[in-house]
């Protein structure tokens, strides 16, 4: 049976302490499309079958049709409505102030929206762009097309940890046929390069530096990432506190590289071999054989098309580490120190505890009426003022009591 003691606000500590853990992120998770899973929400109407796309594409531990798998990140591109990209590609806009785009272009509105969104989270302003550096006023820093890493919470927690972040990316895709005659002013059709994985051409983009110079946003602590191979070169932004990572894609990537391979487009009279509602890109059937990754592949192909080539070619296939860091974990403890003093807790309001006369039911005979009391603690409960039980603390093995000792529990309560 229990007995009771009042705690005092002496008796009550609160700590914070922090917890990390490494998250390897391998090639193959990206890569794989058993393992990335779209999610077709966007819809088109008009010319030919239309297009189904998504607005991102989630990355998971495995195959995502098992019910162990767990979501990594999620993955997309968005470009800035004020962008050299945007404003080249857009024909005017409607009374509205709708932008409005040609028949070539594709899901438009929605990269613009993306990267509004992200920019209105992370930034505090929806018609804000993000800058590499962060917070540059030069017009070269500005970031016009970019990639969005957002690490899902079972992997950042609550954040990600400043300088364990790094990123292996492949700016350069395969280079394809027209890449050889381009030199001779030739024009060839050529094979696709859009789902061949890079062999080569790889850079590691990682968050150094930024511990030495913090930097904060809306979005919380933010920090540049860099060229590995020179600091100098700032590429993106990764914002630890909501684990998004903000990537130029004019800089990660070869932006002027020729892209060469079929998408998906408004069009019912796709050329032969590639199904309807498909286009050719990059060759002379699509009346644009100089086409490239940005601005060309960025205005003409779906989010799903774009997002499907950056993860299956330019962060290829294998067993080896894409992308690692350190999350950080925030652990608040309340610690409560619950103290028995000599003569304290070492008599039991169990009934079996006396005999019928009210004496100590002794272990050796004949020590009626001179054994000291004493108990075995094995469990402590703790109550709130209306003596309700809020939780309970079992000990691991019984720890005994009596008037010769002095004894105190802590307890930690972790939140």
């Amino acid at each position: 049976m229990a007995t009771f003691k009042e705690l005092t606000a002496q008796d009550i500590k609160t700590s914070r302490t922090f917890l990390s853990q490494l998250v390897d992120i391998v090639q193959e998770d990206i890569s794989g499309s058993e393992t990335r899973q779209s999610f077709p929400v966007f819809v088109t109407g008009g010319v030919g079958p239309g297009v189904t796309s998504s607005i991102f594409q989630t990355v998971f531990d495995q195959n995502f049709n098992l019910q162990t798998a767990n979501p990594v990140f999620d993955m997309t591109v968005g470009l800035y409505f004020s962008g050299s990209t945007v404003l080249n590609a857009k024909s005017g806009e409607d009374s509205a102030g709708k932008l409005l785009f040609p028949s070539n272009s594709l899901m438009m509105r929605e990269k613009i929206d993306v990267y509004r969104q992200f920019a209105q989270t992370l930034l505090g302003n929806a018609d804000t762009t993000f800058t590499a550096p962060f917070k540059s006023t030069e017009s070269g820093d500005q970031i016009d097309e970019a990639l969005f890493v957002n690490f899902k919470r079972l992997f950042s927690r609550d954040g990600i940890k400043r300088e364990t972040f790094a990123m292996k990316f492949f700016t350069s895709g395969v280079i394809d046929a027209f890449e050889s005659f381009e030199t001779l002013g030739l024009y060839v059709a050529s094979g696709s390069n859009l789902d061949v994985t890079s062999p080569s051409g790889s850079a590691i983009f990682t968050d150094i530096g930024s511990s030495t110079n913090k930097l904060f946003s809306v979005g919380g602590n933010v920090g540049n990432v860099v060229n590995s191979a020179n600091t100098n070169e700032k590429v993106g932004l990764l914002f630890y506190d909501q684990g998004i990572g903000v990537f130029d894609l004019s800089k990660i990537a070869y932006a002027n590289q020729h892209m060469s391979g079929v998408i998906d487009a408004m069009n019912a009279n796709s050329p032969a071999g590639v199904g309807v509602g498909k286009m050719v890109l990059g060759d002379t059937i699509s009346g644009n054989p100089a086409a490239k990754f940005i601005p060309d592949l960025m205005v003409s192909a779906s989010i799903d098309d774009i997002v499907t080539h950056i993860a299956s070619t330019r962060f290829s296939s294998g067993s080896f580490t894409a992308t690692t860091f350190q999350n950080v974990t925030n652990i608040n403890s309340t610690l409560i120190f619950c103290r028995a003093s000599a003569d304290e807790f070492n008599y039991s309001s169990n009934p079996t505890y006396t005999d019928s006369d009210n004496r100590i039911v002794v272990i050796d005979e004949g020590q009626e009426g001179r054994q000291q009391s004493f108990t075995f603690i094995t469990a402590i409960g703790l109550y709130d003022a209306n003596d309700n039980l809020l939780a309970v603390a079992k000990l691991s093995r019984p720890v005994e009591k009596n008037p010769e000792k002095d004894l105190t529990f802590r307890i930690r309560l972790d939140f």
